[in-house]
């Protein structure tokens, strides 16, 4: 059978049984909803996939365990690179969110996407069979989408030629399947978007879902974002520029946000979703809420690729306007998660930054970056750090920074050092994302 009529066979398959499940929805009872400028958005479902945990809970349990997940990599080889070690979601198990050939279908990035938003879906107790449909949407970040499953189909393209490619490549490798792949899984309706904007993918689209709710699209929006990056080419790519951490014979430590042994990112994977409503369909059906989204913001440093603008003035501008448009001041924040990359240039710069902002308040904030625990999964992290941010208010405990054991005298705010974290009630939090490209993305959260 040729890959054309597979491909086919496979549509139409989906088709029937599309069209049967359509059939099968009744039509939702409606939740009246707040219209206009007042509407105000909350999150009451996250699904989380990450080297340390999975679920809620999971990403609980790794935050409180203070254990990082970065080791060697064996799932391909390293040998040619200077960097030999990853954070891998390792052993995960997708049967309980996708059935066995659906996911044959999905490439693993989507598998992430998908399984995090029936995680999401599942924690919110949000029951898609009495929701209108229609109103509910998705937002999606990522940095490179598919690419690892286009280069997993190379060898066979080039052995076989078109005959030794997966017909699912086309369909799998742009950056919008994720979201599409949600979408289809869930029977939901509204915008679905997705976008590629490096590491502050996630913020990004988390930001676009709760305008989509503000001005009346939507009233529930699934955003956040997944990435699937641990193959040799992606890996190797930034190898090459130097951008990760060589400290191979110490895994656990090689991440260390804002030390001043701190030599370059560690790559993991995974995904996150939120589950984002407007207050008052969320209080209607009585639902648990974590905080609200306040504001969101997005600037360029307009300066350089890889390098973050030595100044920080355009990622200080970036936090500063977030806060403006949420009404908050400065002295109400109460923690700030910090993107602390543990790259030599971006954690001095973000502490340069956020001191421009809160100027002698600085040095009160508490501060803390995680990527210690669980590494860099580009477009996915934003979101990661948003479910922990949202935890922090919710839960009354702010995470530490691992491995901060010899702080650099550059990065003098209160990074949280102790290893059991901080029980402390914070009402307002800070996020940071900043990415490739100069993309600076914040994100602020409140309690209700």
């Amino acid at each position: 059978m040729s890959n054309r009529v597979a491909c086919e066979g496979q549509s139409s398959q989906y088709n029937r049984a599309h069209k049967v499940q359509q059939k099968e929805r009744t039509a939702p009872a409606p939740i009246t909803t707040v219209s206009g400028p007042a509407r105000r958005v909350v999150v009451t479902g996250i699904g989380a996939i990450t080297p340390i945990g999975v679920g809620v809970d999971g990403l609980r349990e790794g935050l409180r365990n203070g254990r990082s997940a970065v080791k060697t990599v064996t799932s391909f080889d390293t040998s040619h690179f200077a960097t030999h070690i990853a954070a891998d979601v390792e052993g995960f198990d997708m049967t309980p969110f996708l059935n066995g050939k659906k996911s044959k279908r999905l490439d693993r990035f989507s598998q992430f996407a998908v399984s995090a938003a029936r995680m999401a879906i599942a924690d919110a107790e949000l029951n898609l069979d009495s929701a209108d449909r229609d109103r509910i949407g998705i937002c999606l970040g990522t940095a490179l989408g598919g690419i690892s499953f286009a280069e997993q189909q190379f060898p066979g393209y080039a052995l076989k030629g078109p005959r030794g490619v997966n017909p699912m490549l086309a369909l799998s490798v742009f950056s919008g399947a994720g979201s599409c792949n949600i979408a289809i899984e869930l029977g939901i309706s509204g915008p679905a978007t997705a976008n590629g904007d490096s590491c502050a993918a996630s913020p990004i689209a988390i930001g676009h879902a709760m305008d989509f709710i503000r001005d009346g699209t939507a009233d529930v929006m699934l955003a956040g974002g997944a990435e699937a990056p641990l193959s040799s080419l992606c890996y190797g790519a930034f190898a090459i520029i130097h951008a990760m951490s060589t400290r191979n014979d110490d895994p656990t430590t090689a991440s260390r946000p804002f030390d001043r042994e701190r030599d370059g990112f560690v790559m993991a994977e995974g995904a996150a979703i939120l589950v984002l409503e407007e207050l008052n369909h969320a209080k209607l059906r009585g639902a648990r809420i974590y905080g609200e989204i306040l504001a969101h913001a997005c600037t360029n440093d307009a300066f350089h690729m890889t390098q973050p603008r030595p100044d920080g003035t355009q990622a200080a501008r970036c936090m500063r306007e977030c806060l403006s448009r949420g009404g908050v001041d400065p002295a109400e924040v109460g923690y700030i998660n910090a993107h602390g990359s543990s790259t030599p240039l971006n954690d001095s710069t973000e502490t340069n930054a956020i001191k421009q902002v809160f100027k002698e308040g600085a040095y009160a904030l508490a501060i803390s970056g995680t990527k210690g625990y669980h590494g860099h999964a580009l477009g996915a992290t934003g979101a990661w750090e948003a479910a922990i941010s949202l935890l922090a208010i919710h839960d009354r405990w702010l995470p530490p920074t691992l491995n901060l054991s010899n702080p650099d005298p550059i990065c003098d705010l209160d990074y949280i050092a102790e290893p059991d974290g901080r029980d402390r009630k914070v009402d307002k939090v800070l996020s940071n994302s900043f990415g490739f490209g100069g993309i600076n993305a914040c994100l602020l959260f409140g309690r209700v």
